[in-house]
C-alpha cells in the first residue's frame, strides 16, 4: 500500500435514525477536520436566531469524539435541552489511487470498504420521548457558584473543568506516602519500621 494514495472518501447516506422529525431540521455533519467554532457558530445562529426546535449533531470515525464535544457545548450553553443518542455503523468509501503505476499498464485504482461507528446525537427544545433508547434528561440549571464547585454536592462532573479538589485518600495510602518521604532521612539499619507516623485527618 506504499504506493497508493486516498484521493476520496464518502460515505454512504442513510436516514436520521430519528421518527417525527420536522422536514427541514438542521444536521450538521461533523468531520475529522471540522472546525468546533465554525460548527458551534452556524448551529447557535440556527437555535437562537432561527428559532429552531431540534437540531442533530452526526459524525462517524475520527469526527464522533468532536461530534460529542459539540453537542456538550450546545447543552452548556442553551440549557434545557432534551437529547437522543443513537450509536450505528456506517459504510465509508476510500479509493486509492497507485502513484507507482507499471509502466505501459493502466492507473489501477483500489476500493476499500470500511465500517466505522457512527453517532447521531438529536437535541430538542421540545419534550422528547424519554421512553426512547438513548434517552438524556435536561440537566439541571446550576448556579454560578456551583460551577465553581463551591457547592458540596456538584453531580454534573463536566461542568466543573478539573476545578474541584479531589478526596483526599484513605489513611493506609498516606501512610505509606510519608513513610517514602521519610525514607531516605531515616537512620539505616533496623530501626526505620518502629517508628510509623500517626495519620491525623
Amino acid at each position: 500500500m506504499e504506493n497508493f494514495r486516498k484521493v476520496r472518501t464518502s460515505e454512504e447516506e442513510s436516514p436520521l435514525p430519528f421518527p417525527n422529525l420536522p422536514p427541514d431540521v438542521v444536521e450538521m455533519k461533523v468531520k475529522e477536520g471540522s472546525k468546533i467554532r465554525n460548527l458551534m457558530n452556524f448551529a447557535m445562529a440556527q437555535m437562537e436566531l432561527k428559532g429552531s426546535r431540534q437540531i442533530v449533531f452526526s459524525g462517524c470515525g475520527r469526527a464522533v469524539t468532536k461530534t460529542i464535544t459539540c453537542v456538550e457545548i450546545m447543552k452548556r450553553k442553551l440549557g434545557g435541552l432534551h437529547q437522543v443518542t443513537k450509536v450505528r455503523y456506517k459504510t465509508l468509501l476510500e479509493v486509492w489511487e497507485n502513484q507507482d503505476p507499471l509502466p505501459g499498464g493502466p492507473a489501477q485504482n483500489l476500493t476499500v470498504h470500511k465500517n466505522v461507528p457512527s453517532i447521531c446525537i438529536l437535541l430538542s427544545r421540545d419534550p422528547l420521548d424519554p421512553n426512547q433508547t438513548g434517552y438524556q434528561p435536561p440537566e439541571p440549571r446550576h448556579g454560578l457558584g456551583t460551577q465553581l464547585g463551591d457547592a458540596g454536592e456538584d453531580t454534573s462532573s463536566s461542568s466543573t473543568k478539573g476545578l474541584k479538589r479531589p478526596l483526599p485518600p484513605p489513611c493506609e495510602e498516606l501512610l505509606t506516602k510519608k513513610l517514602q518521604v521519610q525514607v531516605p532521612d531515616s537512620p539505616r539499619g533496623s530501626g526505620t519500621n518502629d517508628h510509623q507516623p500517626e495519620c491525623h485527618h
